[in-house]
């Protein structure tokens, strides 16, 4: 079920949908070439739509900017930290690497620093089809991050088993109970964080949204002529993030169905 979770949402983003509409279009050329026009004319529509940058920051922005930064960032009794954010030192990397969603580890590192909570916890498993069955957990690995950044490895509490957001909430709320922890601030990617919460308050945790690795800022310069030129045409960073955007309306979707939010 965790594979087929992955692996259906796959064909409703918008290279897999596209895919799936050339490869009917290809399939439909000969027998029904009207058929085949429209299917071959919704891909490029859908590669298009997503690709614009204009629309990727629209969509964007409606996840990112429901929580904002709180100024100044409240205390609690411990800061939680999703996965997601690193990669393992696998060859040839002479390290830990942290991924496009590192600013998570960096963050709380950061807060913990700050004195924001006395307690580091880490949650966050590792997937085996995508690396290498033997590596640490993401979460031994954001450890290694926040030990570099002067975070005492005394004040670090590991949960390495969780495989997506609703058991990272799970798993995190049984260290918070065994540990008499009330409340924590909550640090993953700001796209990700209205799910992520939702999640959380579910379970009955107290949560502090501290949201980071903001793909959109509310202020920008104004383009020059050439910019405004260049955002016409498909813009792969900008699918990246329309893709990251619809994944988690989806997910979300997912998750009211199953009662998890």
């Amino acid at each position: 079920m965790f594979f087929l979770s992955k692996l259906l949402p796959l064909f409703i983003y918008p290279l897999g949908l596209s895919s799936l509409l050339i490869a009917l279009g290809l399939f439909w050329l000969w027998r029904y070439p009207r058929r085949a026009m429209w299917a071959i004319s919704a891909a490029l529509f859908v590669i298009f739509f997503s690709s614009n940058p204009a629309v990727s920051k629209k969509l964007v922005s409606t996840l990112e900017w429901r929580y904002l930064p709180l100024e100044p960032v409240p205390t609690a009794d411990a800061i939680v930290v999703l996965g997601g954010a690193v990669a393992p030192a696998l060859a040839p990397r002479p390290w830990v690497e942290v991924s496009e969603a590192g600013d998570r580890i960096l963050y709380a590192a950061r807060l913990y620093n700050q004195a924001k909570a006395p307690k580091l916890i880490l949650s966050g498993g590792r997937i085996t089809w995508r690396d290498d069955g033997d590596s640490p957990s993401e979460a031994d690995d954001m450890k290694a991050i926040a030990v570099a950044m002067n975070v005492p490895a005394s004040a670090i509490l590991i949960e390495g088993e969780s495989l997506n957001t609703r058991q990272n909430a799970v798993n995190v709320k049984a260290i918070l109970e065994a540990q008499s922890i009330q409340s924590v601030l909550l640090v993953t990617s700001a796209i990700h964080m209205p799910r992520a919460v939702a999640i959380f308050k579910k379970l009955g945790i107290d949560v502090i949204p501290a949201p980071t690795d903001y793909l959109t800022v509310t202020e920008e310069p104004d383009a020059t002529w050439q910019g405004h030129i260049l955002a016409l045409f498909p813009d792969a960073e900008a699918i990246a993030q329309f893709t990251r955007a619809l994944k988690e309306y989806v997910g979300f979707a997912i998750y009211r169905l199953r009662g998890w939010v």
